[in-house]
């Protein structure tokens, strides 16, 4: 029994993974699926959130977690990284041209913030009915997980993308090793299981997941650690890379995590060039595919 969540995480990912979609309409409507679901499940934790006993000292504990976590990961990424850039250079001749609307994409992600926040204010009223959206969540959750699987299916990375990139490959490897590292030294400040630690630093920025994936297994102060912790990494990301691009190009990749095949690849494109793409493509695709493999694991 002691690997049931494991599978019961791993199979809707798996049978999604075994759907082969042909053409960019049927893809896209899968994205729009994963956009919707994601929505409705943060909103479902938001609510699940508001149902905490002694809700003020597990606000408190959240932000504690949240701010340590946040910290110690982020930390051990960049000093790996850091010690990896003074072994092996990665220069480029691209200088930036096209400005970015940071601004803008922060805003999109403080998105999600409010999502979770509305469904708090909600769940604060207390009715009846709200009770079931912590088992509401885990249906949606799986549901989640098969449309993740069918993604990353039809992503059109293969076997040959991924060697061709050896350097994605090294800093997916660097930035998932050094940042375990740092959820263990997390765990340790907070007194905390070293799985729990492990299991919160394997999200790699992908909040969306790691939130509603640790709710469901930890409960929801980690759960909501876990979203915040991931969050920030992206906020981070979108806010330095502009600034590391040119001299620290692996610290700029590895800081996006999971996101550096999506959200963070414009910012990445226009700051470090086109060169930086198909090593934040390959750097993001690992990340994407280890995460909820690790966090089932570390949580089973």
């Amino acid at each position: 029994m002691m690997y049931s969540g494991l599978f019961i995480i791993l199979f809707p990912l798996i049978i999604g993974y075994l759907v082969p979609l042909r053409g960019k309409k049927a893809l896209q409507r899968i994205n729009h699926m994963l956009n919707g679901m994601v929505y409705v499940i943060l909103f479902l934790m938001g609510i699940s959130l508001a149902f905490l006993d002694d809700l003020s000292s597990n606000l408190l504990l959240i932000f504690r977690y949240t701010a340590v976590f946040t910290l110690c990961i982020i930390a051990a990424n960049a000093f790996a990284l850091w010690l990896w850039e003074k072994r092996s250079p990665w220069r480029s001749a691209y200088k930036e041209t096209m400005p970015l609307s940071r601004f803008r994409m922060i805003l999109e992600s403080l998105k999600l913030c409010g999502v979770v926040l509305g469904g708090f204010l909600l769940g604060l009223t207390q009715w009846p009915g709200f009770t079931y959206a912590s088992q509401g969540s885990e249906y949606a959750l799986l549901f989640l997980l098969f449309l993740v699987g069918v993604q990353l299916r039809n992503s059109g990375m293969t076997l040959r993308q991924i060697v061709l990139s050896p350097r994605g490959l090294l800093i997916a490897t660097i930035v998932g090793m050094s940042a375990l590292g740092g959820g263990l030294l997390a765990a340790w400040i907070l007194e905390l299981p070293l799985k729990t630690g492990l299991a919160m630093a394997s999200g790699y920025g992908w909040y969306s997941l790691s939130g509603i994936l640790l709710t469901d297994a930890l409960g929801p102060v980690l759960g909501s650690a876990a979203f915040f912790n991931d969050l920030m990494r992206e906020l981070l990301a979108i806010m330095l890379i502009p600034a590391l691009a040119q001299r620290h190009r692996s610290c700029a990749l590895g800081l996006c995590g999971a996101t550096s095949m999506d959200f963070t690849l414009p910012v990445l494109q226009r700051s470090a060039g086109v060169d930086m793409v198909p090593a934040a493509i390959v750097h993001g695709f690992l990340l994407s595919l280890a995460a909820p493999v690790l966090m089932a694991l570390f949580t089973s």
